[in-house]
């Protein structure tokens, strides 16, 4: 299937090098090139695009802006050298979110986590990835892989199968970006990936070799999300 896909892009040398990488898959079409926001507004509002390469720095209308348009349907891979607005990127529902300067590599994992959504992922879905500000860098955490988040002090242990990630963000930001059917507050201390539980006895959860409390506070919650909405009563 192919992919119909536009690059908006300010600067000559970056839109020709994304418009390269883009000619060497052969299952995206590049049909539009724009230099600014309007002018890619225009064409959206014209023609079908599955996949949209987004400058966030342009002249006029920035890329964050134009995402915050309610014209937007396609899915969206924003291009910036400014890490700062990768949290921004996640609550705008992209698919993706490139660092200049990124390699091939990289880009063909954008594309294939925008084909993901295509045809498949309505607006305003969560998407399948949080953005985690450690120390020295945002990292991005695919929420397949999360066994459960653990509270140390100041700050959150997010443990996967394979390592674990320090980070200062707070439950309450995590609680606000995942879904609670996926990653589920039941502790003061802890979250828990729905899908990793292997039991539950005496208000204790099991994931591998770790067991997690389950307190009263979140307790009615956490059980209203693993058995399902009750039946209504007659």
């Amino acid at each position: 299937m192919t992919t119909i896909c536009i690059i908006v892009e300010d600067e000559p040398l970056a839109r020709e090098r994304l418009a390269g990488y883009v000619q060497r898959l052969p299952f995206l079409s590049l049909v539009g090139e724009f230099d600014n926001a309007l002018d890619a507004l225009a064409f959206l509002a014209a023609n079908r695009v599955d996949l949209m390469f987004l400058d966030v720095s342009l002249g006029g209308l920035s890329g964050i802006q134009l995402l915050e348009t309610s014209a937007i349907s396609c899915q969206v891979v924003l291009t910036t050298a400014h890490p700062q607005y990768a949290l921004k990127a996640y609550d705008l529902k992209v698919a993706d979110y490139l660092l200049k300067p990124f390699t091939f590599q990289r880009f063909v994992q954008a594309v294939e986590q925008a084909q993901g959504g295509i045809g498949a992922v309505e607006p305003g879905q969560e998407r399948r990835f949080v953005f985690v500000k450690t120390e020295f860098r945002l990292e991005r955490v695919a929420l397949a892989e999360v066994l459960f988040i653990e509270g140390k002090g100041d700050y959150r242990r997010i443990h996967t199968g394979t390592k674990r990630i320090m980070t200062l963000q707070t439950f309450k930001e995590f609680e606000e970006r995942i879904p609670t059917d996926l990653i589920c507050r039941v502790h003061k201390s802890f979250m828990v990936a729905i899908d990793k539980i292997e039991s539950i006895e005496r208000d204790r959860i099991k994931i591998r070799d770790q067991l997690i409390p389950i307190s009263a506070t979140y307790r009615d919650r956490f059980l209203s999300i693993i058995n399902g909405p009750r039946p209504p009563t007659e």
